[in-house]
């Protein structure tokens, strides 16, 4: 099996995360401001537990060479994503103290600790079958709006978000993740009792996913 079996058995799941309405709004400009900022501090938050998340492929893994590869993304997360996070936030009048300060939302406790509780009691493929669905949906997402004839990139505050995503660094990055879980999962049977264990996993993440955008729009 592969990732792509992976998307294709939470087909209805996926599209609801890929396509929900925070994105599309996100794409024509119309997002209220106020349900962005309060997704970017919830992101950030997200963030952090996402590296604790890399970090525990570290330990996780049974060889070297696995422990090298989680390595990068580690030092990435803490280094430039959550920098660059941070230097995004300050140009809407968000601090990394307002963020460090933010409380978690439910949504954002559920999904983070789902990952690290799935990574904590199954192997190395539950848990980056956990972190997928943000890495790939963010890229299928980014990919989509830049190639939308409905997306509106002038005069759209949130379009440096469109593009980062949609941005090369990004989507190669991505691949990086796919081959490193296709290469996990090749040897696993789709239909067996281990590719359905690690389908509910993916599809259990991407349903985190949209309670993720869903908490933005439910700003009050």
């Amino acid at each position: 099996m592969n990732h792509q079996d992976l998307i294709n058995a939470c087909r209805a799941e996926w599209q609801g995360y890929t396509e929900h309405e925070f994105v599309q709004q996100l794409a024509t400009g119309q997002l209220e401001q106020k349900a962005y900022l309060h997704y970017l501090k919830q992101d950030f938050l997200f963030l952090k537990q996402y590296a604790r998340a890399y970090a525990l492929a570290i330990y996780k893994a049974k060889t070297l060479t696995q422990m090298r590869e989680a390595v990068p993304s580690v030092a990435a997360l803490l280094e430039s994503e959550i920098g660059h996070h941070v230097a995004y936030c300050s140009q809407w009048g968000i601090t990394e103290a307002d963020m460090e300060a933010e409380t978690e939302d439910f949504g954002t406790v559920a999904y983070t600790r789902y990952v690290l509780d799935a990574g904590m009691t199954g192997e190395l493929v539950d848990l980056y079958a956990a972190l997928a669905p943000c890495a790939i949906g963010y890229a299928v997402i980014g990919k989509a709006l830049i190639e939308s004839p409905t997306t509106v990139l002038e005069g759209n505050p949130y379009r440096s978000w469109i593009e980062l995503y949609a941005g090369e660094d990004f989507q190669s990055g991505v691949q990086v993740s796919i081959e490193r879980l296709d290469k996990l999962l090749k040897d696993i049977d789709l239909n067996g009792k281990r590719g359905q264990e690690l389908i509910q996993v993916f599809k259990t993440a991407t349903r985190m996913e949209i309670a993720f955008w869903q908490q933005g729009l439910d700003t009050k």
